[in-house]
């Protein structure tokens, strides 16, 4: 379906759009509603749900959303729990390259708050994940008091109380982060061991391969010859 006869079917139904805008990585279009669902809509015809009670915006729109691909499961993961700061265009770069493996990366501000604090956003949204991807960029700056020489880049920090959340959570094997000019980072302290994938400006190509590999040993199912 298009994005017109989309909106056509939620309109017909009784559904408020709230915001209409192009999705990050040019391929689509995502709307949000009043009652708390987000509809991504992709200009190759495809759509998914995400948000509050999905099933009832579903149920309107039919049968032609994205669905697993044969070979998946019913068992099998889907949900990726997104960790990031304030680089956007790295977050659309991971956001269209778990879609593309037939995932749902779940972004805390795309989804609905219902009345929580982030906290308890948090802990509710990262129940529903097997798997987490941070995404440490250099946000901050910071060194110790007195020692300006040790200024280095820093991940935000909500990504790294996120991080650790997602550690207890899941298990160092579950959490993966993606690295951003590993060399000019300082990586958060009494954390070492963890899976670090560096990249530069291009996560597909830079960590794409390594990524599918640490969730695959995880249960995802990616076809890791396609990458």
């Amino acid at each position: 379906m298009t994005i017109e006869e989309i909106k056509q079917k939620l309109v017909g139904a009784g559904y408020t759009i709230t915001e209409e805008k192009r999705l990050g990585n040019d391929t689509g279009f995502q709307l949000r509603l009043s009652s708390g669902q987000i509809v991504n809509v992709w200009d190759k015809g495809t759509w998914n749900v995400q948000g509050k009670n999905p099933d009832e915006v579903r149920a309107v729109l039919g049968e032609q959303a994205i669905t697993a691909s044969p070979a998946r499961s019913a068992t099998a993961p889907d949900k990726v729990f997104v960790v990031y700061g304030h680089d956007r265009q790295a977050r659309d770069q991971l956001e269209a390259m778990l879609r593309r493996w037939r995932l749902e990366p779940l972004i805390l501000d795309q989804l609905p708050s219902e009345g929580q604090t982030i906290i308890e956003k948090l802990e509710s949204i990262t129940a529903n994940a097997n798997f987490g991807v941070v995404l440490a960029t250099p946000d901050d700056e910071g060194y110790r008091t007195g020692h300006e020489d040790e200024k280095a880049f820093r991940a935000r920090q909500n990504v790294v109380l996120e991080l650790g959340m997602l550690l207890a959570k899941l298990g160092r094997k579950r959490v993966a982060i993606l690295q951003k000019q590993q060399e000019n980072m300082e990586r958060p302290s009494d954390i070492q061991g963890l899976i670090y994938i560096p990249f530069k400006d291009d996560i597909q190509k830079d960590a794409g391969l390594l990524l599918a590999k640490e969730m695959v040993a995880q249960g995802y199912q990616i076809d890791i010859s396609r990458l």
